[in-house]
């Protein structure tokens, strides 16, 4: 049976014993019915997995005990996403959820040129990262940053392998699958309107790769989703 798993944003891996805010008590004892002694593990999202028991069953500030604490190494794998936002909030929550369960390291929401909404709810944001880490039984949250005008964030990135999808000259293209492995990577994904030629070329001046994702036009997303996908694979 697998041991119910919760995000303590603020749990300090020499603690011995911790006590659960509200929320997450009333889950444990309220909804799951979970008696003293029973087991339960923590994860702040930095590596750090600790396996407790319940000594106090208070639906208000529930009480453990840790019995284990282990940290779990990051994949050497980082993956940075940088994508713009989009016009429905739900379809960039979905990828929010996704990327997470992928794996990827690192969020940045873009404004571009065609970006329709700019309007970023970052709290709801990172309930979303963290519902997704929970449920994929994973120890690291991806790095959300807020959101930042692309030519800014093109003109600071450092990173050895770059890479833009854009729906351009889709003959002279390399698909991004062509290029693996490798272990550090970040990639550009446009609005639903693509990025305009002065983006594209403004990222081919600092040295990103113009990369196709497959044979057809994707949505935003969708092209996020199937980018992290390959890129998770090239470790």
């Amino acid at each position: 049976m697998t041991i119910p798993f919760f995000y303590k944003e603020n749990l300090d891996p020499a603690d011995t014993e911790v006590v659960l805010d509200e929320d997450t008590s009333k889950h444990i004892v309220q909804v799951l019915r979970m008696q003293n002694k029973e087991q339960l593990q923590l994860t702040n999202g930095k590596g750090n997995l600790v396996t407790t028991e319940i000594t106090d069953n208070n639906r208000k500030k529930c009480a453990v005990r840790v019995l284990k604490n282990e940290h779990i190494t990051r994949p050497s794998n980082k993956i940075t996403l940088a994508i713009s936002l989009v016009k429905n909030n739900n379809r960039f929550e979905w990828l929010l959820e996704k990327a997470t369960e992928i794996g990827v390291t690192t969020i940045v929401p873009l404004i571009c040129e065609r970006t329709e909404k700019t309007i970023f709810k970052t709290d709801r944001m990172k309930s979303i990262l963290v519902s997704a880490m929970l449920q994929s039984q994973q120890s690291w949250l991806p790095i959300l940053q807020e959101p930042i005008k692309f030519l800014s964030f093109v003109n600071q990135v450092d990173v050895a392998n770059k890479f833009i999808a854009h729906c351009e000259n889709m003959d002279a293209k390399v698909q991004l699958i062509r290029y693996l492995p490798f272990t550090d990577s970040i990639i550009l994904i446009g609005p639903e309107g693509d990025f305009s030629s002065d983006e594209i070329s403004v990222a081919l001046k600092n040295n990103f790769h113009p990369v196709a994702l497959g044979n057809t036009r994707l949505r935003t997303e969708t092209a996020g989703v199937v980018a992290a996908t390959l890129l998770a694979m090239a470790e």
